[in-house]
């Protein structure tokens, strides 16, 4: 039967963004852990949640993936890294949250087994920090092209601190190049 033990949650500068840390099992032979249980998430934050898609995706070193989000099916996201590291980020888009405006950022890695709970109505992006980084996220609603927005990475407005070496563009599509700033983005 599972227990409420096997995870660690842990609270950021947004108040319902989540760093989620499973316990994990080592010997000299390795380590084992669940990466997601229904039970224990449930109990551990208090939320229940259905995840109909896995996402996964490889990037290599700085490149900036968003800050996206969809105005329609909007997604909760549990996010984790399988191998690298990656700087991730959620904004908090919802005009009527105590934190609107804010952003919250974490390093997740292959190593530390972190992961992070970003809920519906947060712009959500990450930069890879390590030479290569492979990168997986449930949702909770499916994809939804015609209903994404990106916001700027780089917007004043909300200054997010990326780690990036000094004068260092990362690197970016077209797509998240364009992406709106703060005062043009459509909100929550």
């Amino acid at each position: 039967m599972s227990t409420p033990f096997k995870l660690k949650v842990s609270p950021t500068a947004i108040h319902d963004v989540l760093v989620i840390e499973p316990k994990v099992f080592g010997d000299d032979r390795g380590w084992f852990t669940e990466s997601f249980n229904a039970q224990d998430f449930a109990l551990a934050t208090g939320l229940s949640v259905v995840f109909v898609q896995d996402n996964h995706s490889f990037s290599r070193q700085w490149t900036l993936r968003g800050l996206h989000y969809q105005l329609e099916q909007t997604q909760g996201k549990l996010v984790r890294v399988v191998t690298g590291s990656v700087f991730d980020v959620a904004v908090d888009i919802r005009k009527d949250s105590p934190t609107y405006g804010k952003w919250a950022g974490i390093e997740l890695s292959a190593q530390n087994h972190k992961q992070l709970w970003v809920p519906a109505g947060l712009a959500h992006g990450f930069l890879v920090l390590s030479g290569t980084a492979e990168f997986l996220y449930k949702t909770t609603d499916y994809y939804h092209p015609q209903s994404e927005v990106c916001l700027a990475w780089n917007d004043p407005t909300i200054s997010i601190e990326w780690p990036l070496p000094e004068g260092m563009t990362p690197n970016m599509n077209a797509k998240d190049l364009a992406g709106l700033f703060w005062n043009a983005a459509p909100k929550f």
